[in-house]
């Protein structure tokens, strides 16, 4: 199987960034890896299996977007008691999104199901009474009509002991580093996507100078033919007029939208290679970027200018749309 260019970026920021490692705690504890400085997405799944005994356990952890922490945690019931550190333990690796981790064991032994003996010679004293009240012949039928009565057949109660919670412990913090794995390789694609995206509205921007430049001597020259008509019919009042050119150029002039556009683009660059948690600050930097743009648009009064500006709130909107599923 051949890998596309973008796959081989992918793999290599995997690699240098993505290295996960685990450090031990109390026996029982989760052990939890490390979220290595890189941008991760919020949705991600991970699942891990073993066999204990007869029971084979599978521990599932997922997530979606989501503006804060919401974590739902289904286990036996035997093991409630843990599910306080546990959700400690999963938050600081979770940290943001709709999350959910299922803990859930399957048996293929029979001790899981016992007769409940007392209800079932319960329900026979019941059929003999009323079998001795009407005359009925009593047979061995009468043991089959109370199996078929309700709660006959029950589930054993769940024992567990300590050193199993140990091993599941591990399985949890399995499913969890393969959680982790799955959002590193999904923000690594968004972080190749991101730079490919920024990249081309600095390319855009300085594609604008020589258009600006054309600019500027077209505005010099339309000013300079109503200079010359109004001061020979001789109405100029060149006090009056330096104000409204003064005036004219600085509306005019974009050069401090680009300055900022440009530090905002180096700063969302920045923010990729920052600590993870970077969703919400690469939001509010996508936001400004989007205000210099607007405003360089609005400014240009250009028609040539205003397709670059188009291509570059293009670019932005595909930036924003993906930045919603950062963590």
């Amino acid at each position: 199987m051949s890998l596309e260019t973008g796959d081989w970026i992918c793999l290599s920021v995997i690699i240098e960034k993505a290295k996960v490692r685990s450090t031990a705690t109390r026996p029982g504890a989760l052990s939890l890896p490390k979220i290595p400085p890189m941008i991760q997405s919020m949705t991600g799944y991970g699942k891990s299996t073993a066999t204990l005994g007869s029971r084979r356990y599978v521990a599932e952890v997922r997530s979606l977007n989501g503006k804060q922490l919401d974590l739902n945690i289904r286990m036996p019931q035997a093991f409630r008691e843990k599910e306080m550190d546990l959700r400690k333990s999963l938050a600081s690796s979770i940290v943001r999104g709709k999350s959910d981790l299922t803990l859930f064991y399957e048996s293929d032994s029979a001790d899981q199901r016992e007769l409940n003996g007392p209800l079932i010679r319960h329900y026979l004293d019941q059929l003999e009474a009323i079998s001795d009240e009407r005359g009925f012949e009593k047979d061995g039928k009468m043991l089959a009509t109370a199996m078929r009565m309700p709660d006959t057949i029950q589930q054993s109660k769940e024992e567990f002991e300590e050193s199993e919670w140990t091993a599941l412990a591990e399985l949890i913090a399995s499913a969890t580093a393969q959680f982790i794995a799955y959002r590193n390789h999904e923000g690594a694609s968004m972080e190749v996507d991101f730079r490919q995206r920024v990249e081309r509205i600095l390319a855009l921007e300085s594609d604008l100078d020589p258009l600006l430049t054309a600019r500027i001597e077209r505005v010099r020259s339309r000013i300079q033919s109503n200079f010359d008509e109004i001061k020979d019919r001789g109405r100029l009042d060149e006090n009056r007029f330096e104000q409204e050119v003064l005036f004219y150029i600085e509306k005019m002039d974009v050069s401090e939208e680009r300055v900022r556009l440009k530090a905002h683009c180096q700063y969302f660059m920045d923010m990729l290679d920052a600590e993870v948690g970077q969703g919400k600050k690469l939001g509010f930097i996508a936001q400004e970027m989007g205000r210099e743009i607007n405003t360089l648009g609005s400014k240009a009064n250009d028609a040539e200018i205003q397709r670059f500006v188009v291509q570059m709130k293009d670019e932005l909107e595909k930036i924003k749309e993906q930045v919603l599923n950062v963590l």
